[in-house]
């Protein structure tokens, strides 16, 4: 059964203007002619907006990590697991918007309430809170160190200003931050309807492509000249330790797909409802295409040696010509993709966030004042973290492994599972289940092998 299936068969189109309207969605759609002042020249947004925005979405800092779950798993393996999660998260969105037409549902939230009452949408809406903020104080954190450098290892890694201008006040991490806060994500952050953001989510989109582009030609380049040995294509596992740490790749690659909190937002505002399906699907397999690329040449380009963080690779000499230029041009593109970044996965934590402490209160796009309010204080602490949390990579682990798989494939298949309009099948139900046990399990033993692996490292530090 696929998404389109799901409308009634005598509505071939399903327009915006037609929609009811909950608080969550209230920025998104107003109710009356009065409430649709300074909205009424928007018609719904368009196929390509809705696709630039969701694939802005899955698009994020999982891209870095990527080359380096092939590094644990071989590149077989590894390759096919990127594959296999872009097939669930499908089914899981799949599994979301079933039961969304089914129950006239606005959002994420009110789907979650329906199922399970408002403790479960009260469950969710923090979810996405600990997601968000945590991946938005991620984006930061790179972009400081990508602009201004950083010193969380033994080794200093100069970051791209520093290098060009030296060592001053105004090239600092914390002036450079504050900078690109009031200059870019204030403004973006600022916009009501996520449809707003379709221009600077196509061009997030198209930053990504040129941050691959620029990594395949120079895996091209070092293959011609026969500098790239041939790559592990399975995991080497010689015990139980080896076997548990292949499973810490689970909350990247959960991680990287991630992009239920935006669907709703991204459906409520297409003005083709029917389409949302498309959408859903281009957006996966464009994410899909470029995370299969940039993990195939980061791994092919780096091997063994390939980072934790690929960026970071990208510090070194490539042993290539115009390698410091290239370098520089990988960095720069992929910060100012994470600028972009920002905004979109800020909507959601905004309104989430406001639907869970003002639930009662009038829609927030009515209120200037508690918009601002949000957008200020949410903006101001993901700010004072990125500055006072020197390295949060062992923390964005272990929000992926709890908060990010939630979000992504344990609620979607418990919906699926309650079946309150009966509307899944036995296929259906099996499928949920294998989600939820591949997720607790999965997530488990790389929570306890991340923890084992912290704790190993903080005693091996004191000695």
């Amino acid at each position: 059964m696929t998404i389109g299936s799901l409308a009634p068969k005598t509505e071939k189109k399903r327009s915006r203007k037609n929609k009811s309207v909950v608080n969550e969605n209230a920025p998104l759609l107003p109710k009356n002619h009065e409430e649709e002042l300074g909205f009424d020249d928007f018609n719904g947004a368009s196929f390509s907006g809705a696709v630039f925005n969701l694939s802005t979405t899955i698009i994020g800092a999982g891209i870095m990590a990527l080359p380096a779950t092939l590094r644990e798993l071989g590149m077989l393996p590894g390759l096919a697991m990127i594959i296999f999660m872009a097939f669930l998260t499908d089914k899981s969105i799949e599994f979301m918007m079933r039961f969304t037409r089914a129950g006239k549902f606005l959002s994420y939230g009110s789907l979650m309430g329906g199922s399970f009452g408002k403790y479960g949408k009260a469950f969710l809406q923090i979810c996405v809170m600990v997601n968000n903020i945590g991946v938005l104080i991620v984006y930061m954190i790179i972009i400081g160190d990508v602009l201004s450098g950083t010193s969380s290892t033994e080794a200093h890694h100069s970051g791209i200003l520093e290098g060009w201008f030296g060592v001053h006040w105004w090239t600092g991490r914390t002036f450079v931050l504050l900078f690109t806060t009031l200059a870019i994500f204030a403004p973006l952050a600022s916009f009501k309807r996520i449809d707003s953001l379709r221009f600077t989510s196509a061009l997030s989109v198209a930053l990504a492509v040129v941050f691959l582009v620029i990594a395949v030609g120079i895996a091209i380049i070092k293959l011609i000249s026969g500098g790239i040995e041939m790559p592990r294509l399975l995991p080497v596992v010689t015990g139980f330790s080896s076997f548990f740490k292949l499973f810490t790749v689970v909350p990247v690659l959960v991680t990287a797909y991630i992009c239920h909190y935006n669907v709703h937002s991204i459906d409520n505002e297409l003005e083709d409802a029917s389409q949302m399906q498309g959408v859903v699907r281009t957006a996966l397999a464009l994410c899909s295409s470029v995370y299969i690329m940039i993990s195939f040449f980061g791994f092919l380009l780096f091997g063994e040696g390939t980072l934790d963080d690929v960026l970071a690779n990208f510090d070194t000499d490539l042993g290539i010509p115009f390698g410091a230029v290239l370098n520089d041009a990988v960095r720069l593109s992929y910060a100012a993709h994470l600028m972009l970044v920002f905004p979109v996965v800020f909507y959601p934590l905004r309104l989430n966030i406001d639907g869970l402490l003002f639930s009662k209160s009038r829609p927030l796009v009515l209120d200037n004042f508690r918009f601002a309010s949000i957008t200020v204080i949410l903006i101001s602490l993901i700010f004072v973290g990125a500055n006072f949390i020197p390295s949060i990579w062992d923390a964005f682990q272990f929000t992926g492994a709890t908060a990010a798989v939630c979000l992504g494939f344990i609620f979607p298949a418990a919906i699926t599972l309650r079946d309150r309009f009966n509307l899944a099948t036995r296929s259906d139900k099996i499928l949920a289940v294998i989600m939820i046990v591949l997720a607790v399990f999965s997530n488990l033993v790389a929570i306890y092998s991340d923890a084992y692996s912290l704790i190993k490292r903080n005693k091996s530090s004191l000695q």
